[in-house]
């Protein structure tokens, strides 16, 4: 089995969305630093580049990538990098202080939210030279409130059910198309003695992709994107029949959740003790080799046959510039860069776990992870990023994360809960 470490995605969701929340005009979390400072990039040869990939094998990719980079100009990058949590949970003192150059962050709405805020560089005439090789989704994804575009996208991982095909094989389990197959084959993993869904809820944010699963495969896509802004109703009949049906196959679920961090979730599933793990494709940072190659997934099995599997969620990682930076020619310099295919294969041949987001991207080196993750991403009508991507931050980081985990403990008591959630989002989107 592989090393467990710190995802390079999703680190610290709780601390970041506290993050944004005070820059929305919360009070500040006292004594914290801005991650680097523009000085960094006062030398008119060299961009600044805050780093939030502080795991051994992302820092070794995003370090290859930059080394690139600076072989083919005449500019030097100084890197600053900041441990995943850490650079998260400073993003907003970060931002309104010295940020380097040009910085990691997402897109959707944690890009908008600080463009709005007129803390982040408009990239619209990089986007001018670049913008032929992305999709408009990605480019959507990319624009601000404005109009103009504040970010590159650079690598991009769906969710999807994981499994070990020799298990799965040795068993003689078959991927299920719908809920009900999905059911029986949970049954019988039970009944082999296996735990059919691995599941972790210690940091927060798992759940929040287990619940948007089932509200677009129940709902569709139109009606989870308009839960996320606040247009529909928690406590409304559709959200009620999302939480009887997650009601339905927590049974099935590892036990203890709130006790459990995701890497330990897959450990169970990378020793054959769980049969099934939902989780993004950067789970598969945490295997290596044979146990690699052993792994496989599928999208989540349809349930409303009126929407099928036509949604996948699929959030995007990439680069921001700095509001006023130090070096801003250098700075576009390099984001030009990173929207290359070369840079982003760079990239993916140190971490192979996301797929390029470059649409004339070089895949032939993409393991069978990636190669089914990119055509997962392409087939799907519609993309989400995230629940907490997705949502406005005071939402996710309290009412989002406290109602999960309050169903979770008593999946008997929806109706309270849903009340609860929904009387937290109307004060936060009305008021």
């Amino acid at each position: 089995m592989a090393r467990f470490e710190t995802p390079h995605p999703l680190m610290g969701r709780r601390a970041l969305l506290k993050a944004i929340v005070a820059g929305a005009g919360l009070a500040a979390v006292p004594g914290l630093a801005a991650c680097g400072g523009s000085d960094k990039g006062s030398a008119t040869d060299t961009v600044s580049f805050g780093n939030n990939l502080s795991d051994q094998v992302p820092k070794d990719a995003i370090t290859a990538v930059l080394q690139a980079f600076e072989k083919e100009s005449s500019l030097k990058v100084a890197i600053n990098t900041k441990q995943h949590e850490q650079y998260q949970e400073q993003i907003n003192n970060y931002l309104q202080g010295r940020p380097d150059d040009v910085l990691a962050w997402f897109a959707g709405y944690r890009m908008r939210f600080f463009a709005g805020k007129g803390l982040t560089g408009d990239l619209s005439d990089v986007w001018s030279k670049v913008g032929g090789g992305y999709a408009s989704a990605l480019k959507e994804a990319s624009t601000g409130s404005d109009g103009k575009q504040y970010l590159i996208p650079f690598t991009q991982y769906p969710w999807g059910v994981f499994y070990r095909k020799s298990i799965w094989q040795q068993r003689g389990y078959e991927v299920p198309k719908t809920l009900d197959q999905l059911v029986a084959l949970a049954t019988k993993m039970k009944s082999d003695g296996l735990v059919p869904i691995a599941f972790a809820q210690k940091q927060g944010w798992p759940g929040m992709g287990t619940f948007d699963q089932l509200n677009f495969r129940i709902n569709g896509y139109q009606f989870h994107v308009d839960l996320m802004a606040g247009k529909e109703d928690w406590q409304s009949p559709k959200v009620k029949e999302v939480f009887d049906t997650w009601k339905r196959l927590l049974p099935f679920h590892q036990e203890n959740a709130l006790g459990r961090e995701w890497q330990e979730a897959a450990q169970s599933l990378g020793q054959g003790k769980s049969g099934m793990y939902l989780l993004g494709s950067f789970v598969a940072q945490q295997f290596k080799g044979p146990d690699l190659d052993d792994l496989d997934f599928f999208p989540f099995p349809e349930i409303n046959p009126a929407h099928g599997q036509d949604t996948v969620e699929a959030p995007i990682d990439g680069y921001m510039m700095a509001r006023k930076p130090a070096n801003e020619a250098g700075a576009k310099k390099l984001l030009e860069y990173l929207a290359t295919p070369a840079a982003q294969a760079a990239y993916l041949k140190t971490d192979p776990t996301s797929i390029a987001t470059v649409s004339n991207a070089d895949t032939s080196g993409y393991n069978a992870i990636q190669k089914k993750a990119a055509q997962v991403i392409k087939d799907a009508k519609h993309i989400t990023q995230f629940l907490d991507r997705d949502t406005d931050p005071r939402f996710a980081s309290d009412a989002a994360t406290n109602g999960l985990n309050a169903f979770i403990q008593n999946p008997n008591d929806i109706d309270s809960i849903l009340k609860g959630m929904a009387d937290q989002a109307k004060t936060i989107f009305t008021g």
